[in-house]
């Protein structure tokens, strides 16, 4: 039997919802690895370089060495449960950093002490902040040839601009590197390699020790007395103790004046435990974390989630994954609870909806859970209709919590299935695929007939086709892939249209005369309705909106969809016993795309932020290259002695960029590439 959950408040506020974070390669999941071993998690170090990590349980992640989905996993340490998400860092896998965030209350930032603030890790950080999220830092990597602790703080002032308060320092680099200090109790730990990090020894310091140390514990101190009036006062009395000093850098953190910062090597299990206890001590419990809110569907009022665990139930579907075939949904719980057996109402799409079964979730594995409560990260089976960013709540308490922000897909590629018999279960597998995944999107090229998948970048979309593979053996012909573009109308156009046909044995009639016009970048789509709708049948008038909204999804230039246009309805006609759904469906579909053509419209191509780090010698070699590739050069930098060259580009002269650079500056440079927006063609 299971023990009866304990939902008090006690028990609420010992539980940590972190996430880890960074750029790829930075050593994340190393470190969540780390504190899963530590934890008694596992029992076995994974390693990412050797695929065994627990946390990267996909084959793709495995014979990569990166993160692409971001895992959920529980450990325990000393009173505290902490429930982790490993997320990716590489940019292909965006959506799942944001709502990965979206659910957290804590996070670690996991920086290279060679690398610094990389543009991945900048990212994430800035989404972090846009839902106040507190944060800790790990400066990893110490043990590397070239780590710089102090460029990192400085990397981390001058990018992020975050206060930055080392709790602990590292006792060298490199080779050099040893040991860390606590600067809090004024100790060294020193690591025993032997026992894989497990035991440390806890050593006073000599004087030369004293001598390093000092100036870094008279800096924290410092930080501290200026974001806390009663620690200055108490500190110039000489009246502060670990206890209290770990109280206020409590305070500060979850306030967001400050960011605790240790330092360590995860590969080298140096300095793991110190940063778990930190974990423990210095983020919020569920009960602390910032409010979510949402809007009342029914007033359309803003409100505000109570953290209660005696609160209606109200929840996060934060992602959909597909567990053998079946789909899971994981949701973060922000007040009340559930029970398996219970129905839920899912607001965001008007149903309710069962929870057939809930789980416990450690990676690739799972175990089956009876109820769970406010601060829990769990996955719920039966959920049939629930995506991704859906608000799940009691009938009797209204409330759809705000949207994950969505990303839109840049490049595409064509796939076909190889025979009939492939076909259909190619477009089942890709249904699943798009219900986990809110940043792949389909359609069906009219003149050719293939399916056109497209996604955030070859990565991403190389990873579809690797799992398609692997779990479902489906191995459809694949063409080069192609940027996505997008069509907006070139300037104000009118154009109606009459749809007057026999449909079976059914006269079916619909008439409607409607205009376009753009709108600034980023605006979207809207229709707006000019004629007087108290005349007009709502079921008539929702099959106009279906027909614009169809029409929108696919341009007249060469298919790809319409953004930032609007559309207004300017007049019906009717026909007694003729006019119907489908007449006024067909006539709008007509009228939108001769309107769209009669506005000279134009073709808008993703345009891609580059960011190259290069040694001196070689800034004049990415410069040229940058310029053959119609890029245009934003900033140039200095940071760890190597120039920083930042631009922005279209993205369909980047196809094999990667290895024009490594070619031009002998492999030394540094390359990453985000989305930057959608821009007309020149």
């Amino acid at each position: 039997m299971n023990a009866k959950p304990d939902f008090s408040a006690k028990c609420i506020g010992k539980i940590r919802n972190i996430g880890i974070i960074a750029h790829i390669d930075a050593g994340k999941t190393t470190v969540t690895e780390r504190m899963l071993y530590f934890s008694g998690r596992i029992h076995r170090l994974g390693e990412v370089h050797e695929g065994t990590a627990t946390m990267d349980y996909m084959p793709e992640e495995q014979e990569r060495g990166i993160t692409i989905t971001s895992a959920v996993t529980t450990c325990y340490w000393g009173d505290k449960t902490v429930n982790i998400i490993d997320t990716p860092g590489h940019v292909d896998f965006t959506i799942e950093v944001e709502r990965s965030l979206r659910v957290l209350d804590g996070a670690v930032g996991v920086f290279c002490a060679v690398g610094g603030v990389e543009p991945q890790s900048e990212t994430v950080w800035r989404q972090s902040e846009s839902y106040g999220v507190p944060k800790l830092v790990f400066i990893n990597k110490m043990d590397r040839l070239g780590a710089d602790f102090e460029a990192v703080l400085e990397s981390m002032a001058d990018k992020l601009s975050i206060k930055s308060l080392p709790v602990q320092i590292p006792d060298g680099s490199g080779d050099e590197f040893s040991a860390v200090y606590d600067l809090i109790r004024m100790k060294k730990l020193i690591f025993d390699q032997d026992s894989n990090g497990e035991e440390f020894e806890v050593l006073d310091l000599n004087d030369q020790d004293e001598e390093f140390v000092s100036p870094w514990r008279e800096r924290m101190c410092e930080i501290l007395s200026e974001v806390d009036d009663e620690f200055m006062e108490r500190y110039l009395e000489d009246d502060i103790d670990p206890e209290y000093i770990d109280e206020v850098i409590r305070k500060a953190t979850l306030e967001l004046k400050l960011v605790p910062v240790f330092s360590g090597s995860a590969l080298k299990n140096v300095g793991v435990q110190p940063l778990m206890d930190g974990v423990g001590k210095y983020l919020p419990s569920p009960l602390e974390a910032p409010k979510v809110t949402g809007i009342n569907p029914q007033t359309g009022a803003g409100q505000e989630v109570e953290p209660s665990a005696n609160g209606p139930f109200q929840a996060l579907a934060f992602k959909v994954i597909m567990d053998s075939g079946r789909k899971m949904v994981l949701m973060r719980i922000y007040s009340g609870k559930i029970e398996a057996g219970d129905t839920v109402r899912n607001f965001t799409q008007g149903k309710d909806e069962r929870v057939a079964r809930l789980f416990k979730i450690h990676a690739g594995r799972k175990e089956r859970l009876d109820v769970a409560g406010i601060g829990d990260i769990v996955g719920a089976a039966g959920l049939k209709d629930t995506r991704t960013g859906d608000t799940l709540s009691t009938s009797e308490t209204p409330l759809v919590l705000e949207q994950i922000e969505m990303y839109k897909p840049v490049i595409s590629m064509a796939i076909e299935p190889r025979n009939v018999d492939e076909s259909e279960k190619l477009e089942e597998v890709l249904d699943k695929y798009l219900q986990e995944d809110p940043t792949l999107a389909l359609r069906t090229d009219e003149d050719t007939g293939q399916i056109i998948l497209s996604g955030m970048g070859e990565l991403h979309l190389e990873v579809v086709l690797d799992r398609m593979r692997r779990e479902y053996k489906l191995e459809p012909r694949s063409g080069k892939p192609q940027v996505v573009y997008q069509e907006v109308p070139g300037g104000n156009a009118e154009a109606e249209e009459e749809f007057d046909k026999l449909l079976g044995e059914d006269k079916h009639y619909g008439y409607v005369r409607l205009s376009v016009e753009p709108q600034e970048r980023g605006a979207g789509r809207d229709v707006i309705f000019e004629i007087d709708t108290s005349e007009w049948s709502s079921d008539w008038m929702d099959a106009v909106a279906e027909g614009v909204d169809d029409g929108l999804q696919s341009g007249v230039i060469k298919g790809f969809p319409v953004q930032d246009v609007k559309v207004r309805i300017l007049e019906l006609r009717k026909r007694d016993g003729e006019s119907s759904v489908p007449g006024y469906h067909m006539a709008a579909g007509k009228a939108l795309k001769a309107a769209l053509a009669a506005s000279s419209p134009k073709l808008m191509e993703p345009i891609m932020d580059v960011e190259i780090s290069v040694p001196d010698e070689f800034v004049g070699d990415v410069i040229g290259l940058l310029g053959a590739k119609g890029a245009r050069i934003e900033n140039m930098l200095d940071r760890n002695s190597q120039k920083i060259v930042q631009a922005l580009s279209p993205l369909r002269n980047m196809f094999g960029f990667s290895t024009d650079l490594r070619s031009a500056t002998q492999g030394r440079a540094g390359f990453a590439m985000k989305f930057h927006s959608f821009d007309v063609l020149d």
